[in-house]
């Protein structure tokens, strides 16, 4: 019999665990609460309760070669740094292309999944369900993947902020914004300089009076735009997170450290945070140091207390008559529907083997997946997930002990908490290339570089010194995708095509006289050194000279 997989949630992990459940032969049944895909990027003019929610501007961070699914490309024309509207559009060629709408129940909650009376046995689960008109119904699965992200519920400490009570502006989180224009000529006050709190404070501060940014730690800013104008996260290679294992932590920071203080002194801008570079997770924003520098933004400490309209800093300053106040301060998650003893989230920590499974069932049948916070895309990330946990579900690839992965889990979070300041975003943090190729490694399908240079050098060159595009991934083992060479050796020309939307030609260059002028002179001083025992006699006789430079001259 087929085994059935309830997949929970249908956005871009839900998305991904279907198409993973097809290519193994599983039948997948996905549950979205609401009536669309897309989950965090489907945009909404109003929040939904227990749903990610994004302002209408939103623009992801990682460029689309480095966001894709390792099998679909996105197409050439669509801009490098992709609108949410666009990444919807992507979306829905995705499921249109592997047929994988049909597969999921739209405006189907999930209430409750548990443990079957004889779950050690055959690691089945019961799924109970409710519809937009209330009624419930139970399931039987063999399997569960979990993929409802970690941006559904909003961290909104105001317990930290005295005199919040007696605010007379408006205050909420950042989940609950979506346009600046309400607030023209307003003084607002944004609290975090994650990419979210520097997103809403350059857009505020284009029609606000003024705008101030208060955070406690300050932070790098990572700019969209990397040397020569590529999308900055392609110049992220395997010989870079090599260096990043082989160097000292300080002096690799010291390197990324220098390299934006190039473009913009964090110091002298009053952002430059005491951590180190990747001890915490970069805040990306191209246009923040711009505001900053004409003044629309000014840069804050944490608030101490809030009293009317006012609103005081901890360096004592105080701003008057502040009529918003933006909380972009993180979220929390939690799984309301699972038992706690399946797996317990407590400060923002889950215990799982590589982010992904309970280690201590009896059987491997539940998978949590997307529930990383990579410095890059989700999407490849929450696949490769997928991928790897199906294999599991069938039985294809085996966990290993039960100690073995608690010792995992363990030496990840000491790792964490040794690298990155204490804070709720940094408990699931993963660097991007090393966790891919972890999984890849447990799934057979990490590409093997020393191999790739002795039998296809040119492809093994692009792997070893070129982005880690999804699509090297899909080169061999489970999933193996024939397009998938085609599509490292074109991946530039993606890059490129869209930004190609006018002629320009290069401009001919003028003919110079420069060398030939060089070079002639280069000559006869040259002429001049080996006849230099002659030279006065040829001055006094100038056709000797004449005569023996004909000897070199064509005959008449």
């Amino acid at each position: 019999m087929t085994r059935r997989v309830a997949v929970i949630g249908g956005g871009s992990s839900g998305l991904a665990c279907i198409k993973s459940c097809l290519d193994e032969g599983l039948e997948p049944v996905c549950y979205e609460s609401s009536e669309d895909i897309g989950g965090l990027w489907r945009f909404k003019e109003n929040p939904e309760p227990d749903r990610a929610s994004i302002y209408h501007s939103v623009i992801i961070n990682t460029s689309k070669e480095m966001m894709c699914f390792s099998d679909f490309p996105i197409p050439a024309n669509f801009p490098n740094y992709m609108h949410n509207s666009l990444i919807m559009d992507y979306f829905r060629m995705y499921a249109d292309h592997f047929q994988l709408t049909k597969h999921i129940r739209f405006n189907t909650k999930v209430l409750q999944v548990r443990q079957r009376s004889d779950f050690a046995h055959s690691g089945q689960w019961d799924v109970e369900t409710e519809n937009k008109d209330g009624k419930t119904e139970k399931h039987i699965f063999d399997a569960v993947m979990i993929c409802i992200g970690h941006h559904c519920h909003p961290n909104l400490p105001l317990h930290d902020f005295p005199g919040i009570d007696t605010f007379e502006g408006t205050y909420f989180h950042s989940r609950d914004y979506k346009t600046p224009e309400e607030w023209r000529n307003k003084k607002a006050v944004v609290i975090g300089i994650g990419n979210s709190g520097g997103d809403i404070a350059v857009e505020l501060s284009r029609v606000t009076k003024q705008l101030y940014l208060s955070t406690r730690r300050g932070a790098w800013i990572m700019n969209r735009v990397g040397d020569n104008g590529f999308p900055l996260d392609l110049h992220f290679n395997r010989v870079l997170d090599f260096l990043r294992l082989i160097l000292p932590f300080g002096v690799y920071c010291g390197l990324g450290e220098r390299q934006l203080n190039q473009r913009f002194d964090h110091a002298l801008y009053n952002l430059k945070p005491k951590h180190r570079l990747f001890s915490q997770h970069p805040t990306v924003n191209d246009e923040l140091p711009n505001r900053i520098l004409s003044g629309t933004v000014q840069v804050k400490p944490n608030i101490c207390r809030l009293q009317g309209s006012s609103v005081e800093f901890d360096d004592g300053s105080v701003v008057e008559d502040v009529d918003l106040v933006v909380f972009a301060t993180g979220y929390r998650f939690s799984f309301p529907f699972l038992a706690s003893h399946v797996t317990s989230v407590s400060g923002n920590k889950a215990s799982l083997y590589k982010y992904v499974f309970p280690p201590e069932m009896e059987r491997p049948t539940l998978a949590i997946i997307g529930l990383v916070q990579p410095l890059g895309a989700i999407m490849t990330i929450s696949e490769m997930q997928a991928r790897w946990a199906t294999r599991v579900f069938k039985g294809c690839t085996k966990l290993p002990s039960v100690p073995s992965m608690l010792k995992d889990v363990q030496c990840k979070q000491e790792t964490m908490a040794k690298r990155y300041v204490p804070s709720q975003r940094h408990t699931i943090q993963v660097d991007y290339l090393n966790y891919m190729d972890e999984i890849a490694g447990l799934l057979g399908v990490r590409p093997n570089i020393p191999r790739l240079l002795l039998t296809d050098p040119r492809l093994g060159l692009k792997v070893l010194f070129g982005p880690g595009t999804p699509y090297q991934y899909r080169l061999k083992g489970p999933g193996k995708w024939a397009g998938a060479r085609q599509a490292i050796f074109t991946q530039w020309e993606r890059v490129a095509q869209p930004m190609q939307t006018r002629p320009c030609d290069d401009p001919k260059t003028k003919r110079s006289f420069m060398w030939p002028l060089i070079l002639s002179a280069a000559v006869v001083g040259w002429a001049a050194y080996v006849n230099r025992n002659n030279f006065p006699a040829y001055l006094q006789d100038p056709t000797a000279l004449l005569d023996k430079m004909k000897v070199y001259l064509p005959a008449q």
